[in-house]
């Protein structure tokens, strides 16, 4: 078991999502601190001693009294700002935007720096009381201290540049294209995850593995899952995508072969072990998240209340964008039922070759982006125009589905729009503005 939960590609997978913690930047930030203070007893060897006996204890000591006052009021100033920002986007964008904004990088960093610097003048001046470093070899540890401190004012520096924006519903609506569009790309990189398109029905002799617990499939890890399925010579199936909620004793899985009856239980925990379950969705392996966020952000704008289709404008011409990196590559990629590739078939055999995962489909990464606005705006003419011109673009995508997709989306959209609208003039204006064929297809029935 042990071999399976190492392997690289699963361990990389874990380190990113740790990577993103705040916790775990501060933890880092405070052991290179201690760390740091360490060194500077091994350098203080290879330095002569008239050099190192040239700079006395004091001046290391004037500048670590600054840092450790300054630090503390630094470090509070600082999470009461973040924890405003958190409450006040939740509450004026979407509830869905306050994990992203937790994992926002400056401001983790910015914080770990603040605290680690914290935490060296601390020990540092311990150390000082305990005589560790002395009055007459302390030329190290003047120096260190002033690269610590041109440190957290090149962070306070970049901080403050960083608040100018952070929270605002440019900043934020870019936080969410930009790791919607991460994400879109990186599956787009990794066809189903690097495995078999699962694009039909389960196969009849699979063997459901159901789910310990109830909520959203978070992560997937699946270079782990096809080493498990090679260990005991079985293929592995996953036809929920991730994002999707499942109860308890759902089927999470489906296994075709056989594994031995003392072996099973290991079996289905090596399984369920690979696919994290937990109670909220994340923007990691979920691209269809970031969109759901980015439709909730245009529709909260278009509440009487906030009254501002501006920004559902510019949110449908950044899902456009995103969208129109979409390539169908994940259904065009097909393999044998032996996992081998076909010659015959577009694009190349999957990596990992035990394992079935359903693909992107473009009418789901439609209404994920679209959906909410669509009904939200139907009366305004400025959104439903703009939403028509974006989904005219994406007609002429070159991959089919994603140009069917939108079109059969566009005719939903503007026949709830010409339902939607009191203005007649409106309704016409819009109904000359989309192309011919959708037209003809709304005016005919």
């Amino acid at each position: 078991m042990n071999n399976i939960l190492l392997i690289p590609a699963t361990l990389w997978r874990k380190a990113q999502a740790y990577a993103q913690k705040l916790w775990v930047r501060v933890l880092a930030m405070g052991l290179l601190s201690l760390l740091s203070l360490g060194v500077t007893q091994v350098i203080e060897l290879f330095i002569p001693e008239d050099i190192s006996s040239s700079m006395t204890g004091a001046s290391a000591d004037r500048l670590l009294d600054i840092i450790a006052s300054a630090m503390l009021s630094v470090t509070i100033f600082a999470m009461t700002v973040m924890v405003s920002v958190y409450r006040s986007s939740a509450s004026q964008w979407t509830p869905r935007v306050h994990r992203l904004i937790m994992k926002d990088a400056v401001t983790q960093k910015t914080l770990a720096a603040f605290i680690g610097a914290y935490v060296y003048a601390l020990v540092a001046i311990i150390l000082r009381e305990m005589d560790v470093f002395g009055d007459d070899h302390a030329l190290v540890l003047f120096w260190l201290t002033v690269m610590v401190l041109a440190f957290v004012v090149w962070s306070l520096i970049r901080w403050v540049l960083h608040l100018q924006t952070f929270g605002s519903l440019l900043h934020t609506t870019r936080q969410v294209e930009g790791i919607t569009k991460e994400r879109f790309q990186e599956r787009l990189r990794t066809p189903c995850l690097g495995a078999n398109p699962l694009t039909g029905d389960v196969p009849e002799a699979a063997r459901p593995i159901e789910s310990d617990q109830s909520g959203y499939i978070q992560h997937i890890y699946p270079e782990g899952l096809n080493a498990v399925a090679e260990r005991y010579e079985v293929k592995i199936y996953l036809p929920r995508p991730i994002g999707y909620f499942v109860f308890l004793h759902e089927p999470l899985a489906w296994v075709v072969g056989d594994v031995a009856e003392e072996d099973r239980e290991e079996f289905r925990s090596l399984v369920l072990g690979h696919v994290n379950v937990e109670d909220l969705r994340d923007y990691d392996q979920d691209p269809r998240f970031g969109l759901v966020v980015m439709g909730e952000i245009a529709s909260k704008a278009l509440s009487p209340g906030i009254n501002d289709p501006g920004t559902a404008i510019d949110v449908i011409t950044r899902v456009g964008r995103i969208l129109s990196s979409y390539s169908g590559i994940d259904t065009r990629r097909e393999a044998h039922v032996d996992g081998e590739a076909d010659p015959d078939k577009e694009g190349e055999g999957p990596d990992l070759d035990r394992l079935w995962v359903p693909p992107l489909a473009p009418g789901e990464l439609l209404d994920d982006g679209f959906g909410t606005l669509t009904r939200d705006g139907a009366q305004l003419y400025e959104v439903q125009h703009r939403l028509q011109a974006t989904l005219a673009g994406l007609m002429r995508h070159p991959d089919e589905g994603l140009r069917n997709a939108a079109f059969d989306f566009a005719e939903t959209a503007l026949r709830r729009a010409l339902q939607s609208m009191d203005f007649e003039p409106d309704r016409e204006r819009l109904l000359q503005s989309v192309g011919e064929r959708l037209r003809m297809r709304v005016t005919e029935t």
